[in-house]
């Protein structure tokens, strides 16, 4: 409900400010105030609309595309030509790359497809209890990581046949979360890795994109902790990505709950952006890569100023390995003999 009707409600009222000239758009981007108390409910408002938040959000999650919606099955993603006793890896994606972005968790299932692992989902719709902590609400935040818990060692006990060794996730927030999980308690002997990590230690690189130039923003709560970020992401691209430094202004509810200051954190950011893109060789368009779902709707807010668009690392590699058609070619194969749905 609330990226169906919110987004384009303020994607609406984003369109209706620009078409009236409103003054306060163009002078609280460009130069805006300090915050010295809460500011009146009007123009939180309108700090809120001054930049569009996503306008093409995928409409079905990704369960949804791969009917696996069930929470009384484990579904296996594995590609049928490959031996059942091929590596298998645990994936969580998280609300953000399963519900609002759910082109992450496709590319994320579609690169480890294509490496040839099979991949173990959690049964239904999961929460990993960040949000619930990180708002002040830590008896909930427990209680879904208690819940969690019982339920993979469920899990577990029900595909110990399959010698678990390796917890992928897509989200930094939920690896913060999860490594006070014990995974390595229910699958013994575990390690929690980041897809990109993954991906680079699989040897799966691009050799450059021509015509493209990139910037990597490096997530508040990156989810690549065993190596530089940026040099990981070097690596997978191919090429020269240099650093765009700054918060995004998006963190989570942090621009819904503080536009005010969301915005003056942003003027920050698209100064960084700008310095980002005429560092870079003229006359090829750039975009922005990151490795965070809130940071992928925060960075989608500059389109329009800083003329740049945002999107996934692993989302762009599986572009340019398994072509512009990747996401319907991946849910056709994978539906056509390629989910097992182990009753838990």
């Amino acid at each position: 409900g609330v990226v169906k009707a919110g987004f384009r409600l303020q994607n609406w009222g984003y369109e209706m400010g620009k078409h009236f000239s409103l003054g306060w758009l163009k002078r609280q981007k460009t130069a805006p105030r300090a915050t010295t108390a809460k500011p009146e409910i009007r123009e939180q408002v309108i700090h809120f609309i001054n930049r569009p938040l996503p306008r093409h959000v995928p409409i079905k999650t990704a369960r949804a595309l791969l009917n696996i919606e069930d929470s009384t099955t484990v579904p296996i993603i594995r590609n049928p030509q490959i031996s059942d006793e091929a590596e298998a890896v645990f994936y969580f994606p998280g609300c953000g790359s399963e519900r609002l972005f759910s082109q992450i968790g496709l590319a994320t299932q579609a690169m480890l497809w294509h490496v040839g692992v099979q991949t173990v989902l959690p049964p239904g719709y999961l929460c990993c209890g960040y949000p619930q902590t990180a708002g002040g609400n830590k008896d909930k935040g427990d209680k879904i990581t208690m819940d969690n818990r019982v339920l993979f060692h469920r899990v577990a006990n029900t595909l110990n046949y399959l010698d678990i060794k390796t917890v992928v996730v897509s989200c930094g927030t939920c690896y913060d979360q999860l490594k006070d999980y014990h995974f390595d308690k229910i699958f013994p002997g575990c390690r929690i890795l980041d897809i990109h990590e993954y991906l680079l230690e699989k040897g799966l690189k691009l050799n450059g994109v021509k015509g493209r130039q990139y910037l990597y923003h490096d997530p508040c709560h990156t989810p690549i902790k065993t190596t530089q970020p940026i040099k990981v992401v070097n690596e997978l691209m191919g090429q020269n990505v240099p650093l765009s430094d700054r918060c995004c202004g998006e963190s989570g509810m942090f621009a819904v709950s503080r536009p005010d200051i969301a915005t003056q954190v942003r003027f920050r950011k698209q100064e960084e952006i700008e310095k980002g893109k005429a560092r870079l060789p003229q006359g090829e368009p750039v975009k922005i890569l990151t490795s965070c779902p809130a940071c992928l709707q925060g960075l989608s807010r500059y389109t329009d100023d800083a003329n740049i668009k945002a999107d996934y690392v692993v989302i762009e590699m599986a572009k340019h390995i398994l072509g512009e058609n990747w996401q319907d070619e991946f849910v056709q194969k994978a539906s056509n003999g390629g989910i097992e749905r182990v009753l838990l």
